[in-house]
């Protein structure tokens, strides 16, 4: 016997059981988080060690990449970062569009090395 039962009743389980550990905390950070002033000093901090953690992630990912994004070569994936941050900041910081931009000439930098 399988630890898990076959068909929709597994896929039910796995769903019923990420909901009761996911859920009371979303629940108890609206409860908690309700009061925060987006202003104020506490939320300044936590917006600015998210973007710190973002960043740190990013540079990771362009100086220090696993998997298939490490077989291109550093000034590729340079290049494609600065031209996702020139269009971010040309578009009127549109992410979309960086990001688009970015993955655009990483693309078209691992078709030109082949």
């Amino acid at each position: 016997m399988s630890a898990l039962p076959d068909g929709l009743w597994g896929y039910l389980i796995l769903l019923g059981m990420a909901l009761a550990f996911h859920e009371p905390w979303r629940w108890a950070g609206i409860v908690l988080g309700r009061d925060i002033d987006v202003h104020g000093p506490v939320f300044a901090w936590v917006r600015s060690v998210a973007t710190a953690l973002v960043a740190g992630l990013v540079m990771r990912l362009v100086l220090f990449p696993a998997g298939a994004l490490g077989t291109l070569p550093p000034g590729i994936r340079v290049g494609a970062f600065a031209t996702g941050i020139a269009v971010f900041f040309l578009t009127r910081r549109s992410l979309a569009k960086g990001v688009l931009a970015g993955a655009a000439a990483l693309i078209a930098g691992a078709m030109a090395i082949g």
